[in-house]
């Protein structure tokens, strides 16, 4: 069962709050006696495996190349002599 503390106290002791709710508690914050609020951990977690990058390797390819598209917008970006009325 998950321990109740009123709203004075939850303010008062935010952080040994969230100290028991890291360590795996939950806590009910209730105002006049009536629960309205759940202290509960995050999804994401310090037990949990952090965040890896390159999670969609070999599952999104692309065959093109990165510059193939629009010829004045490219021609904007690499500063091309050809783009009328901009400075390279």
């Amino acid at each position: 069962m998950a321990d109740q503390v009123n709203v004075y106290e939850a303010k008062t002791q935010l952080s040994k709050l969230l100290e028991r709710v890291e360590a795996g508690e939950e806590i009910v914050i209730a105002r006049n006696g009536r629960p309205v609020a759940r202290l509960v951990p995050s999804q994401r977690s310090a037990q949990q495996e952090p965040r890896r990058l390159g999670g969609l390797e070999e599952k999104i390819f692309y065959t093109g190349h990165w510059s193939d598209g629009d010829e004045e917008i490219a021609d904007l970006f690499h500063g091309s002599a050809g783009a009328e009325g901009h400075e390279p």
